[in-house]
């Protein structure tokens, strides 16, 4: 099955373009196909969540995205580049699980360290790492070691370190999944204004059907491996919306047709 995504004007040019794409990975034990005949668009400002279970390729198509892995078949581009011109233009920021986060530097000293790589001058490092820093709601922890932060504060610092670079796409990786409920529910809200406010646009992994009916406009459901785009769902909520929306009977029926979509891969 092949299914395409794409946002509401078709005039406009796709941040990422894939067609027909498809990976297997070489074992010793045999090929193993991961991915298969994957075609789909993301439009700018778009916010888009792959969802489906373990194993399934949700990484693997992230990945290809960002240059970290190489399909065996079918074609991508990402802002009208093939992702290794992406990766070397700094096109995208990929924000990972785990913070990642260096234990012997600072706050500001984590979310500066691609643009010390870049070779990005002094002051503007500094101008960027307080900008991000406040648009986390962290700029009072910059002195701080990651040791000192909660683990979701971690998370924040890991998402400006990715903003700093200024990427048109920003590449997130179940960012809040080793987190509690009650924290993950408040960076979800965190990310939503953030992406409003940047306007960027962004693909997010997710094992957690609330999270991505919540964050996305638009969820991609993939089948178990090899992974297949098999439902492709808009949400159409409000851009300003709190938890509280997870109530409505709108986001019961979509949650539900998330299920079972998960539920029809497996049969």
């Amino acid at each position: 099955m092949k299914t395409k995504v794409q946002a509401g004007g078709v005039s406009q040019s796709p941040v990422i373009d894939i067609q027909d794409l498809s990976l297997v990975f070489k074992t010793a034990d045999g090929p193993v196909n991961a991915l298969h005949e994957i075609s789909l668009t993301v439009q700018r400002g778009d916010f888009v969540s792959f969802i489906g279970p373990s194993g399934c390729g949700k990484t693997t198509l992230l990945r290809v995205i960002a240059d970290l892995e190489q399909p065996t078949g079918g074609r991508i581009q990402v802002n009208g580049m093939s992702p290794h011109e992406a990766r070397l233009a700094r096109a995208y920021g990929y924000v990972f699980q785990a913070a990642a986060l260096y234990p012997w530097r600072t706050i500001e000293r984590n979310v500066a360290l691609p643009l010390e790589i870049a070779g990005i001058g002094r002051d503007e490092q500094r101008r960027r790492v307080d900008q991000f820093l406040e648009l986390v709601e962290l700029q009072d922890f910059k002195k701080k070691f990651p040791w000192q932060l909660s683990g979701g504060m971690q998370q924040r610092a890991s998402i400006a370190r990715a903003l700093c670079v200024r990427p048109e796409l920003l590449l997130m990786d179940e960012p809040f999944g080793a987190l509690d409920e009650i924290v993950r529910d408040h960076l979800n809200e965190q990310l939503l204004k953030l992406w409003l406010k940047t306007n960027k646009t962004i693909v997010f992994v997710t094992h957690s059907i609330p999270e991505a009916v919540f964050l996305s406009k638009r969820i991609v459901v993939m089948s178990p491996r090899p992974g297949r785009v098999i439902d492709i769902i808009d949400t159409n909520f409000p851009t300003q919306r709190t938890l509280d929306i997870r109530e409505t009977p709108e986001f019961i029926e979509i949650a539900h047709r998330v299920r079972e979509g998960l539920r029809s891969g497996h049969d």
